[in-house]
């Protein structure tokens, strides 16, 4: 079983090389690697991500078939299914590590911040349900000074949006509880840079050297 530590090197190395253009070459399988991996996977880690077309995780990671179990929805939101998959991976294949990854000018925290600001009556059910997962975490930030200076709004309120994924998926789980109790799991928070293709990692990152 790798580490928590160990995945998240592994994460931070592959973004590098990514950032860099080093990607490696050895991403994409071979007929027979493909069989063999058809017998089972052991992802290293797990990534809830936004379903944003310009952050795929294995890319954005330069990492290859096999290595993550991806989860994406519009505004990296946490609902029941979502918490279901990430139980599902960290109890069926051991991985250790998971990460809520939202990214720079998510448009579901964009869609979020116009709806508090000028509500729509037309919206669908869906893409409310969607605003209405985000709303809490974001809606008083348009209660502060931040509503004075739009970027630093919008970039609090994404960061703001990861970091209550984070907390649904900490509490929100015996399942995941468990695991971080007694079997090493972590789930942190990351940002990907839509600018300069580089994530920052954070909150829970100081817990990966002592796992």
């Amino acid at each position: 079983m790798i580490s928590a530590h160990e995945a998240l090197q592994r994460l931070q190395e592959g973004n590098r090389r990514f950032t860099s253009g080093m990607q490696k070459r050895d991403a994409y399988l071979s007929q027979s690697q493909r069989a063999e991996m058809a017998a089972g996977q052991e992802p290293f880690a797990i990534i809830l991500g936004c379903s944003d077309s310009r952050v795929a995780a294995e890319i954005v990671f330069d990492q290859g078939l096999g290595d993550l179990f991806v989860i994406r929805v519009a505004g990296n939101i946490v609902a029941r299914s979502q918490v279901g998959s990430v139980e599902f991976a960290a109890a069926r294949f051991g991985t250790r590590l998971v990460v809520v990854l939202g990214h720079s000018q998510c448009g579901a925290v964009l869609a979020t911040l116009e709806e508090l600001r000028q509500p729509m009556q037309s919206q669908s059910p869906n893409l409310r349900s969607i605003v209405d997962r985000i709303r809490p975490c974001v809606e008083e930030l348009m209660g502060s000074e931040l509503r004075h200076d739009s970027e630093a709004l919008v970039g609090h309120a994404v960061r703001a949006n990861i970091d209550a994924s984070v907390n649904h998926l900490r509490h929100g789980s015996e399942i995941l509880e468990r695991l971080i109790q007694d079997d090493g799991l972590l789930v942190i928070g990351a940002e990907y840079s839509l600018e300069t293709g580089e994530v920052e990692f954070f909150d829970g990152v100081e817990a990966t050297q002592h796992r």
